[in-house]
């Protein structure tokens, strides 16, 4: 599709400590949209989806992350354009958040306040797919 804005992005997702139990998952506030959504952006010229997916988590969450099962895509009209973002759920495996300029906070949520945290209801049907897909995760209402 010519003029697609192309983008890729994670449902970044952790074990809590027990006996906690379950899945937390990573949402990132974006000051200039004054929203919570999962880490994702703009592919680089000759990078792949998956590529930019674990570039912006490392970007934006300051965490390096292993990508697993690749989600639906999610399409949408941004500023009178298509945008297409592909996202995976991916598992955080170290690292520590810094804020920047692009992102001033992220939150650490079990799945049912991480569905009432998100801004975009399209960004809660990426949700309820990674959660069919995450080992231990709940039901995607949180039960």
């Amino acid at each position: 599709m010519s003029g697609t804005v192309r983008a890729a992005g994670c449902v970044l997702w952790r074990r809590p400590p027990a006996p906690a139990g379950g899945v937390e998952l990573c949402l990132v506030h974006r000051p200039r949209y004054d929203d919570w959504s999962f880490p994702k952006g703009k592919l680089k010229r000759g990078e792949s989806p998956r590529e930019a997916a674990v570039r912006e988590v490392l970007e934006e969450t300051g965490h390096h992350c292993v990508p697993g099962v690749v989600l639906p895509m999610v399409r949408y009209a941004a500023k009178g354009r298509p945008k297409e973002v592909t996202y995976w759920s991916a598992e955080a495996t170290r690292g520590s958040f810094t804020p920047n300029d692009e992102v001033d906070a992220v939150v650490w949520l079990p799945p049912a306040a991480a569905r009432e945290r998100l801004t975009q209801p399209r960004d809660r049907e990426v949700l309820d797919a990674a959660l069919r897909t995450l080992p231990g995760a709940f039901s995607p209402s949180g039960v």
